[in-house]
C-alpha cells in the first residue's frame, strides 16, 4: 500500500492543523493506520493510531501518545482511503515531521517495527 500525507505547515502556537494521508493500492479497511512524528535530532515517536480489526466492537478503536490526549483526534474515511489527524491548540513542541503508516496488525501499535508501509512524510511547524 502507498501512503501520501498532506496538510502540514507553520502555525502559531495555540493554532490547528488537520493531516491528511491517502492510501492506495491495498485495502485500505483492512489495515491499522497510525500517524508518528519525528522532531529534529529525536527519533520518531508514536502520535495516534487507529485500528481496523476484524469485530465490530474493535473497529475503529483509538489509541493516542499522552501527550497529543485531548489535543489530537485520528479520524478515518474507508470511502474516500483516507486517515486524519485533527490538531488542536499546537504547541512549539509538535513541531516534527509527521509520518502516516500502516500495518495489517488488528490493533494499534505504538512501535515502528509493527508498521511495513509508509508514507514520506509532512513538515509541521508551530511557531511560538
Amino acid at each position: 500500500v502507498q501512503l501520501v500525507e498532506s496538510g502540514g505547515g507553520v502555525v502559531q502556537a495555540g493554532g490547528s492543523l488537520r493531516l491528511s494521508c491517502a492510501a492506495s493500492g491495498g485495502t485500505f479497511s483492512g489495515y491499522t493506520l497510525s500517524w508518528f512524528r519525528q522532531a529534529p535530532g529525536k527519533e520518531r515517536e508514536f502520535v495516534a493510531g487507529i485500528s481496523w480489526a476484524g469485530t465490530e466492537t474493535d473497529y475503529g478503536k483509538t489509541h493516542y501518545a499522552n501527550s497529543v490526549k485531548g489535543r489530537f483526534t485520528i479520524s478515518r474515511d474507508n470511502a474516500k482511503n483516507t486517515v486524519y489527524l485533527q490538531m488542536i491548540s499546537l504547541k512549539p513542541e509538535d513541531t516534527a515531521v509527521y509520518y502516516c503508516a500502516a500495518t495489517t496488525w488488528v490493533i494499534v501499535h505504538t512501535i515502528l517495527e509493527k508498521y511495513p508501509y509508509w508514507g514520506q512524510g509532512t513538515q509541521v511547524t508551530v511557531s511560538s
